[in-house]
């Protein structure tokens, strides 16, 4: 992950215009909690120092924004957000810049550890694209529909049967279910190709 240090008015906020998920269905993000609660800003200034260390920067904070990110973070932890406000504050966070380097970095760490305990019950790769989801939206390199997407598709379950449609967790293939193995797994063929591949179920996502 890139580190980004793009400065902006510790007042802008990029949560305006995005709800947490559409629709009466209840959706991953739109639950709410004190998901913050764990990280004080003492904690979040300790991840910024250990990444600074790793990547031989120097630790500091930048004098125009650091008091003002800090104030609002001690706010934001003390009430409930949806998982969606959560992930668009530390993008916020990041692009407000309160430490001289590793922002994105630093906002990104605690969202995919935020994901990773939230979908702690999912399939490996399913939890490991929803953090990847989740930290990309927050340094800017996903948009906010494609990380609702990502996010949804990987909690929704579907059982995968002979016929269906299917696509790989990143959408990179597209194809169809050709059979179930005896095993659970599945042979499918991608749109365009010859060959049988063979996948666990988790690692397709059925279209609708």
């Amino acid at each position: 992950m890139s580190n980004e240090t793009a400065g902006r008015s510790a007042g802008a906020s990029d949560a305006q215009g995005h709800p947490g998920g559409g629709g009466s269905e209840s959706t991953p993000l739109q639950g709410r909690a004190n998901f913050l609660q764990n990280w004080d800003w003492s904690s979040v200034t300790q991840i910024n120092r250990g990444l600074c260390a790793r990547g031989g920067a120097q630790p500091g904070v930048g004098r125009e924004t650091h008091e003002a990110v800090a104030k609002k973070w001690e706010e934001k932890r003390r009430g409930e957000l949806s998982l969606a406000e959560t992930l668009e504050f530390l993008k916020w966070c990041h692009r407000s810049a309160p430490f001289l380097f590793y922002n994105g970095n630093t906002f990104a760490e605690i969202g995919r550890a935020l994901a990773n305990a939230l979908f702690h019950d999912l399939p490996f790769t399913r939890k490991k694209e929803v953090a990847s989801a989740a930290a990309h939206f927050i340094t800017g390199v996903l948009d906010y529909p494609s990380m609702v997407q990502i996010i949804e598709s990987c909690a929704r379950t579907s059982k995968l049967a002979a016929g269906d449609r299917v696509r790989t967790l990143r959408g990179t293939l597209r194809g169809v279910i050709v059979r179930i193995l005896d095993d659970g797994r599945v042979v499918w063929r991608a749109d365009g190709g010859a060959s049988e591949l063979i996948a666990l179920p988790e690692s397709l996502l059925k279209e609708e």
